[in-house]
């Protein structure tokens, strides 16, 4: 509820004096105090009317009794108060107490246009003021001293209402600044998280160029290479058809100089048989002279017939190497075990392989072409060989591009891929054995003369591929050292290996031979199939002597070519193998060799399980790398 203001009917100041107009107290304490008052009055008259005007009378002196004319004490208001400079409040309370003194006994406090009825009413006021005496004063003081504490209560209330506002003010000054921080610092966050964004942005966008950027240097790199390789392409192109053209005309020199040839061999052919025609006359006409000694000659024909016998008859090594052993064996008195449809087929194969490389030296010697590279290719591909189907229809299909590949020698190559597959035994042939099989298979199949080439480097690499067996003796040999190199072992850094590392390579030699044997694949012929395989078992039976070496042999091929002899051979394999365990297992046993006993175990073991019945480790080659699985 509002202030209202109330303003007397009378001068603001008279005389220096100022009034009190009252402009803090409410409507409903000003109404409750008028109330309050007529009702004192109206008690006070004795119920008579009052009249409209009324006059303040004099307040009684306590002291004395005698009327007073000092008027009642008047606040000061509250505009004066605001302009004076107070220390404390209770100067200030004090000092609003302590107010002029005004006498309004005889003050008309009404306006001069007022009516004739507030005339009567001052009249009739100013009567009973005069008539009231001591009890009115009194009362009319205790009235002033209730009005004054009313005043200050109001003035205690409004100065409550001030400081509350004012402290209300502040707290609301504290929250705005608060929020104004608030605001402030969820700004500066804002603008550090753009920062960052955009930071984010032009990271992404920079890596999205470099990204660019390197994709465009691969695509000119690969463009680079592509032109670089097709000029490469072109100039081997051009030498390939220089080298071809050139080809022809050696040839075209070649047939030429056997036309010639030929020609030289057919004057010397008339020239022989003009020489023999003589020689027929000139035979004729002693004809009669050598009659006489016809009857000396076929005497001394017969003795040599004789002799010649008797030396067979008596030498034990000739009737073991046979008819066709070599002459440096049969002339050094060699003891070989060995059948002899064996040693020609290996004299015929190392004929060849002897011949390959004669013309190869020839060809090394007269020829500019960079032929080591292609021997480079050969090796790089065969040691990369392994057991899965991609890697080996990729490695057959470059071999078998490079051995046919018109720019280089086919000898060259065919020896190159021969030394390579077969050096693989020297370190670990293991599962790949089969694949290296297939592969010797498809290359040999579309160039024959390979297969020669390649048992041929078996041959020398280990005796047992052919088979044969050498004993020592020291009439055949000086040391022991020239025997052991003689079997196949080999001398490193000045010493002749151990046995162990000499059955290690064995086995490796035969479980590629015997991989070789019993590989079989739809549209390409194998000229060393199992057929060959029977053929070397039977011979190995027959011929070789029971010894550790030839046991590690056997089992090493049993291991490897049993699965595929038993699908073919049935009935008859299983015999082969009962005389393994009947005889050959025993003749070992007897030996009481403890380099024996090992392989004895494992022959055992292979017979009396049916290993042969099971596919052996690596024949189904993977369709993939494990680690490319991983």
């Amino acid at each position: 509820m509002g202030i209202i203001n109330l303003a007397l009917r009378c001068p603001k100041s008279f005389h220096g004096l100022t009034t009190d107009p009252q402009p803090d107290w409410g409507w409903d304490d000003i109404i409750s105090e008028l109330n309050v008052l007529e009702q004192k009055l109206s008690d006070s008259s004795g119920g008579r009317p009052l009249s409209t005007r009324m006059e303040f009378p004099a307040i009684l002196n306590p002291v004395d009794g005698h009327r007073s004319h000092k008027a009642f004490v008047m606040r000061v208001s509250d505009d004066e108060m605001e302009d004076t400079e107070s220390s404390d409040e209770d100067s200030h309370n004090q000092s609003s107490m302590t107010g002029r003194r005004f006498a309004c006994g005889e003050l008309d406090l009404s306006d001069t246009d007022g009516s004739e009825d507030e005339l009567d009413l001052e009249t009739t006021g100013n009567r009973l003021m005069d008539k009231t005496g001591l009890e009115e004063g009194i009362l009319i003081e205790l009235e002033r001293e209730h009005q004054l504490r009313v005043k200050e209560e109001i003035r205690n209330r409004l100065y409550a209402l001030e400081a509350d506002m004012k402290n209300e003010n502040e707290r609301s000054v504290a929250v705005r600044g608060r929020v104004e921080k608030y605001i402030e610092e969820k700004r500066e966050t804002d603008r550090r998280l753009d920062k960052q964004y955009q930071r984010k942005i032009a990271e992404a966008l920079e890596s999205h160029l470099s990204a660019v950027q390197r994709d465009h240097q691969q695509i000119s790199l690969i463009e680079e290479r592509r032109i670089r390789s097709d000029a490469e392409e072109a100039k081997r192109k051009e030498t390939a058809l220089l080298e071809e053209k050139a080809r022809q005309e050696r040839a075209k020199a070649e047939a030429e100089a056997k036309l010639k040839a030929a020609k030289v061999a057919e004057e010397m052919q008339k020239a022989a048989l003009d020489a023999e025609r003589r020689a027929k006359e000139a035979a004729e006409k002693v004809a009669n002279e050598k009659s006489k000694t016809v009857a000396a000659e076929e005497v001394q024909r017969d003795a040599n017939i004789k002799s010649l016998s008797g030396v067979r008859g008596g030498d034990g090594h000739s009737k073991e190497l046979g008819s066709d052993a070599p002459d440096k064996v049969r002339s050094a008195g060699i003891n070989i075990k060995a059948a002899e449809t064996a040693l020609r087929l290996e004299e015929e194969r190392l004929g060849k392989y002897k011949e390959v490389a004669e013309m190869n030296n020839r060809l090394r010697l007269g020829s500019n072409k960079n032929i080591q590279s292609y021997e480079r290719q050969i090796a790089r591909r065969v040691k990369q060989i392994s057991g899965t189907q991609e890697n080996f229809r990729e490695k057959a299909s470059d071999l078998v591009k490079i051995v046919n590949d018109p720019l280089c020698p086919q000898s060259i190559s065919i020896a190159m891929f021969a030394k390579q597959v077969v050096s693989l035994c020297e370190v670990s042939i293991g599962a790949t054995a089969f694949a290296c099989a297939r592969i010797i298979v498809i290359v040999t199949s579309q160039v024959p003369v390979a297969m020669d080439i390649v048992l041929a480097e078996f041959h020398k690499a280990c005796i047992y591929t052919v088979p044969k067996h050498i004993r020592y003796s020291e009439s055949a040999f000086k040391t022991k050292e020239a025997y052991y190199k003689a079997i196949g072992y080999q001398e490193k850094e000045g010493k002749i290996e151990s046995t162990t590392s000499y059955l290690q390579r064995v086995e490796a030699y035969m479980t590629l031979y015997a991989a070789l044997v019993q590989t079989e694949i739809n549209g390409f012929r194998n000229l060393h199939g199992l057929k060959e395989g029977w053929a070397w078992l039977a011979r190995f039976l027959n011929t070789l002597p029971v010894e550790p070496s030839t046991a590690v042999a056997l089992l090493a091929f049993l291991r490897v070519a049993g699965f595929m002899l038993f699908r073919r051979y049935k009935s008859q394999f299983r015999k082969i193998l009962n005389i393994v365990s009947r005889e050959f297992l025993a003749s070992l046993k007897n030996l009481r060799d403890p380099q024996a006993n090992q392989v004895i175990e494992q022959i055992e073991c292979y017979i009396e399980s049916n290993q042969y019945l099971q596919e052996p480790q690596g024949w189904q080659l993977q369709t993939s790398l494990q680690s490319k699985a991983y």
